[in-house]
């Protein structure tokens, strides 16, 4: 049997990049919330809304699970910017409809790194990150069903 920290970078580097694209993905839910408009709006302006506060929510979570895995976390924008795979959306008047596509996905993404988040922490035994992604994995499901559900599908 390996021992107990075998893996830990390996957890902690998941995390990192979990931390990283929670972050893009919360300024580019709140981005859309600024910028929403349409015969939609207060409705996807308070969705979104909701959205962005429950990823900031587990921002400080994921990085102290980091510090609890005995590595260091994320320093700046400019770090979270270099290992974040969630890509900025920089454009102006974005429609509706992209948006809350480009959110689904990007959601999708996120749901992705839970899983490699998952996988190291089981790997190396660390049942308290690995029941910490349960939730979160419910928290992202939730939020592309409701993103999807919105598109009509």
């Amino acid at each position: 049997m390996s021992d107990k920290n075998d893996n830990a970078p390996a957890v902690a580097d998941a995390l990192n990049a979990l931390l990283a694209d929670s972050f893009a993905l919360y300024l580019k839910t709140k981005n859309y919330h600024w910028h929403v408009q349409g015969p939609h709006f207060r409705e996807l302006h308070l969705l979104f809304d909701e959205q962005a506060a429950q990823i900031f929510r587990a921002t400080d979570l994921i990085a102290e699970r980091v510090r609890k895995n005995g590595a260091p976390t994320l320093r700046s924008i400019g770090d979270v910017g270099r290992r974040a795979s969630i890509r900025d959306d920089d454009s102006a008047g974005a429609d509706a409809e992209a948006m809350i596509r480009a959110l689904a996905g990007d959601n999708k993404v996120l749901l992705g790194q839970l899983k490699a988040v998952k996988a190291a922490a089981e790997a190396d035994g660390d049942i308290a990150t690995s029941g910490l992604v349960d939730g979160w994995a419910d928290e992202t499901q939730q939020r592309i069903w409701f993103l999807e559900a919105t598109l009509g599908y």
